[in-house]
């Protein structure tokens, strides 16, 4: 293996342009074989799609195409040879899944019918599409027909126009789909920015998020709404690195962000880090609330705006409690509450360990991400008493920040899904994390690029008991090894 600061290979970095775009086109192959299509229902069993028509070579195709992307992607972790070169890349092993039918998942006909649902003058909060009459709950997961929604009022309000404009679910599908790739587009205008603000080569944090299977397989063809909140959120973030500490750009800022998490509440876990790029010269508390207030006045009229514009109010945050209702083991808390209350039936009890588990990582997880908060802030303070050369980096430090809170909301989180991971591995891509931990958050993607098949189906729903005591162990393996490195940093000192 090279060092990381050599410059690549041309024939290493041929091998792996061509390689993922070979395995681009066999996943777009597994889609239109066997993909989330709207005329094939969902199937109760991963074995369902074996029986099904071309079922063995979608899974072939799909088996294949995600190793190849993935090692493709894998192998240039380091960095691409340019940042020209990883967006040519990223957009060519883009385009065969553009033009493919969703796959990994079926969320995008959940939004359809929520648009459907608002614009027939119902609450998507208050009424589940199946009650709502959606004429396309088929296509549906089961499990999401009649829970309500947890995305924000601004998505809703995009997905009703996208039913609107569409004409039918097809039409509807393919205008989701372009929300979602403008939002990749977003982020891909970004990245360079944010990067170089933050001291990080463009052509590594280009390659890492841009080229991520993760991108590819469901964000542009799976089109979750994720890729477009995670667009608006680090344009905030570009426009308050661009122009820190002016009214325009803390009120341009605040919109973008609030806009954000009108579509997606988790980016809610960057608006505290926000504050602290948005302070410019001297880190003081006066400074932080004279302006973390102006964009948090910012981020709060957006919010309410949406709110009273779609006649929705605040019925979305009721729905975030829904997200949850899938119990998976790729959710560490709700593995732990798992391996618990398997435990119990053997021992001829019921202890219903699961939602006690989720309430305690969530109090951790609120612990957490104040300390990071804290942490980063004084850092800051620290920096602003050294001399010039050796003062860290405000935006590094503040997407560093956010990005490691990203982690430990998408880790304490009551359920993940794979597309999840993408939040914080953009958010560290374009911090100054050292080459020798980024393993720690591009493995993960890898991981999880390889957990759903291509007509949706989750493999971790039906994986349960193995999948929650690996998870389980690994959960304590990390646990003993973190609170021994911790002692072994607390001796040296």
């Amino acid at each position: 293996m090279s060092e990381p600061d050599a410059p690549v290979r041309p024939i290493a970095a041929g091998l792996a342009r061509y390689a993922g775009l070979a395995g681009a086109v066999l996943l777009a192959a597994a889609g239109w074989l066997g993909g989330a299509r709207p005329d094939t229902p969902p199937r109760a069993t991963p074995a369902a799609i074996w029986q099904a028509p071309y079922g063995p070579l979608a899974l072939g195709c799909w088996l294949v195409g995600t190793l190849l992307l993935v090692g493709a992607w894998w192998s240039l972790r380091w960095g691409a040879p340019s940042t020209r070169w990883a967006y040519l890349t990223a957009g060519l092993w883009a385009l065969p899944l553009l033009v493919a039918p969703p796959v990994g998942s079926r969320d995008v006909y959940s939004y359809a019918c929520q648009g459907w649902t608002w614009t027939q003058g119902l609450s998507p909060y208050r009424v589940g599409v199946a009650g709502a009459g959606c004429p396309w709950t088929g296509s549906v997961s089961p499990i999401w027909r009649d829970t309500p929604a947890p995305y924000g009022p601004f998505f809703v309000l995009l997905a009703g126009l996208a039913v609107l404009a569409g004409g039918g679910l097809l039409g509807t599908v393919v205008l989701l789909r372009l929300v979602a790739v403008a939002g990749v587009l977003l982020v891909a205008f970004c990245l360079p920015g944010l990067a170089r603000a933050a001291g990080v080569p463009a052509r590594r944090a280009a390659w890492l998020v841009l080229a991520c299977p993760l991108v590819g397989t469901h964000l542009v063809a799976g089109a979750h709404n994720d890729a477009f909140a995670l667009g608006l959120v680090l344009l905030g973030l570009l426009v308050l690195v661009r122009r820190p500490g002016t009214a325009g750009a803390l009120v341009a800022a605040g919109v973008l962000l609030g806009l954000a998490v009108a579509v997606k509440a988790l980016a809610a876990v960057v608006l505290p880090f926000a504050a602290l790029a948005a302070v410019p010269g001297r880190h003081t508390w006066r400074a932080l609330l004279r302006d973390g207030g102006r964009l948090a006045g910012a981020v709060l009229g957006t919010l309410l705006v949406a709110s009273l514009a779609t006649g929705l109010g605040l019925g979305w945050v009721a729905g975030l409690g829904h997200s949850g209702d899938s119990q998976q083991w790729t959710s560490p808390p709700t593995a732990l509450g798992l391996v618990v209350d398997y435990a119990g039936e053997l021992a001829g009890s019921r202890p219903s360990a699961v939602p006690v588990t989720r309430a305690v990582a969530l109090v951790l997880l609120a612990v957490v991400v104040v300390a990071l908060w804290w942490r980063a802030w004084t850092r800051l303070l620290r920096g602003d008493d050294t001399p010039p050369g050796d003062r860290p980096s405000p935006v590094g430090t503040a997407l560093l920040g956010a990005g490691l809170a990203l982690a430990a909301t998408v880790l304490l989180s009551p359920v993940f899904h794979p597309w999840y991971a993408t939040w914080p591995l953009t958010l560290l891509a374009v911090a100054a994390v050292p080459l020798a931990r980024e393993v720690w958050f591009v493995a993960p993607c890898a991981l999880a690029s390889v957990l759903t098949l291509p007509d949706g189906t989750n493999l971790a729903r039906f994986t349960k008991a193995p999948g929650a005591v690996l998870m389980s162990v690994l959960v304590l393996v990390l646990a003993v090894v973190g609170v021994r490195a911790g002692l072994r940093r607390r001796a040296a000192r």
